[in-house]
C-alpha cells in the first residue's frame, strides 16, 4: 500500500472517526485505525465494537492495500508535521509503515486487516433518506434531555419512532423530555421504532451538515447513518421506553409569552446563586411579567423581571434552571410560550405541531 496526502485532509478524516478508538478494551487491535487504500480513495475506520465509524478520503493511491495502525501514535505523528507539505505513507514488509514528510521520516509497527473487527454490512432493504440539515436539528432539540444516569439505560439515548407519516425523536431523563416530530411521506411498509444510544447520538450529530442528506438503515439490532463521506453503525439499546405521551399534559389555555432572549438571560443570572443543596430557582407568573429570582443563605441573592403577555392566574413555581437554559439556548424562536398551570404541575413549551418541551416542577426551599 502506498498513497500521498496532506497534513489537514489526514487529520479532518482522523478527527472523523477518533470517537470510536477503544483504549481501555483488552483487545490491542481496537485502539487502531484500519487504513485501506482502494483505486480511489482511502477509508478510515474505527470500532469499540459498539459503535463503528468509517470516513472517505479522496485521493489516488499508488499502489492499493490495507493494514492498521496504532491510532494514537499515528495521530501525534500527523499533528506534529509540517503545514503545507505533502505526505507520503507506505507499508513494507512484516507490516511496517513508512510515512515521509519534509525532511522527517517514521517507522511504525501496524498489524494486517484480518485482525481487525469486520464492521456489519449494510442491508438496504428498510432504509429512509433525509436532509442531514432536517436530522441535526432534530437531535439539537432533543438531546440534552437523554439521561445520564446508567443504571436507566433505555434512557441513555434517543427514541426514534418512524411511522409512514412522519419521523419523531424522544429524549428524557424522567424530570424532562423533549419531543420533536417531522412530518413526510415514508414507505407504508416502514414502521420502526429504536434507541440510539447517547455516544452514537454525539457522534452522528458532529458528522451531520447543512448540505446533503443521510440514509438511515436498519440491520437486526443495528442501525447505520451514511452521509456519502462518513458511515457510523451503532448498536441499538435494548429495552422498552417508557409511554412518554401519557406524560405530556393537555395544552393550557392561559400562556405566558415572552421572549426567549430576555428568558434565557434572566434564568441564567438567577442560576449564578444556585448550589448542589439549592438548585431550583423561584419563577412567579403575574400579569403581563414573569419574575425569576433566587435567594440561598450565606451567598446572596438575585431577581429579575421580564415583560411578557399573560392573563392567567398568579403562579409561583421552581425549576432547575439548567432544564430552561438547556431549551432556550437550543431553540431559535424569538418568542416563547411558556405553559405553568399549578406549582405541582410540569411547565410546557410547545412550538407549533412539531416541538414538546416538558419539565418538572422542583420544591422551592
Amino acid at each position: 500500500m502506498k498513497f500521498n496526502t496532506t497534513k489537514d485532509v489526514l487529520i479532518k478524516g482522523l478527527q472523523e472517526v477518533q470517537a470510536a478508538i477503544s483504549t481501555k478494551s483488552s483487545l490491542p487491535i481496537l485502539s487502531n485505525i484500519l487504513m485501506e487504500a482502494t483505486d480511489d480513495q482511502l477509508i478510515l475506520t474505527t470500532t469499540d465494537l459498539d459503535i463503528g465509524i468509517t470516513s472517505k478520503i479522496p485521493t489516488k493511491p499508488q499502489i492499493t492495500g490495507a493494514i492498521t495502525i496504532p491510532a494514537k501514535k499515528f495521530s501525534d505523528i500527523i499533528k506534529e508535521l509540517p503545514d503545507n507539505e505533502p505526505i507520503s505513507i507506505s507499508v513494507k514488509k512484516n507490516n511496517l509503515v513508512n510515512i515521509e514528510c519534509a525532511n522527517s521520516s517514521f517507522k511504525i509497527m501496524g498489524l494486517p486487516k484480518e485482525e481487525f473487527p469486520q464492521l456489519p454490512e449494510i442491508k438496504d432493504k428498510d432504509s429512509l433518506t433525509l436532509p442531514q440539515k432536517k436530522l441535526k436539528n432534530m437531535l439539537r432539540l432533543t438531546k440534552f434531555a437523554i439521561s445520564r444516569d446508567e443504571s436507566r439505560y433505555v434512557l441513555n439515548g434517543v427514541l426514534f419512532v418512524i411511522k409512514p407519516s412522519h419521523i419523531r425523536l424522544v429524549a428524557t431523563d424522567g424530570r424532562r423530555l423533549a419531543m420533536v416530530e417531522d412530518k413526510m411521506q415514508l414507505p407504508k411498509t416502514l414502521e420502526k421504532k429504536f434507541i440510539v444510544p447517547t455516544k452514537a447520538v454525539n457522534e452522528l450529530d458532529g458528522s451531520l451538515g447543512d448540505d446533503g442528506e443521510v440514509k438511515i438503515s436498519f440491520n437486526n439490532n443495528q442501525i447505520f447513518f451514511d452521509t456519502g463521506k462518513t458511515r457510523l453503525v451503532s448498536r441499538l439499546i435494548e429495552g422498552e421506553f417508557p409511554n412518554y405521551e401519557q406524560v405530556i399534559p393537555k395544552e393550557a389555555k392561559d400562556k405566558l409569552v415572552t421572549s426567549r432572549d430576555a428568558l434565557l438571560s434572566a434564568v441564567k443570572r438567577a442560576a449564578l446563586f444556585t448550589n448542589q443543596d439549592s438548585a431550583a430557582v423561584k419563577i412567579d407568573l403575574g400579569k403581563d411579567k414573569i419574575v425569576i429570582s433566587k435567594s440561598t443563605p450565606y451567598l446572596g441573592e438575585a431577581r429579575i423581571e421580564v415583560g411578557a403577555e399573560y392573563k392567567g392566574k398568579d403562579i409561583t413555581v421552581g425549576f432547575n434552571p439548567e432544564y430552561l437554559i438547556d431549551l432556550l439556548k437550543n431553540i431559535n424562536e424569538e418568542r416563547i410560550a411558556l405553559e405553568v398551570t399549578d406549582p405541582e404541575k410540569p411547565g410546557v413549551v410547545r412550538i407549533g405541531n412539531e416541538y414538546i418541551y416538558v419539565v418538572l416542577p422542583m420544591q422551592i426551599a
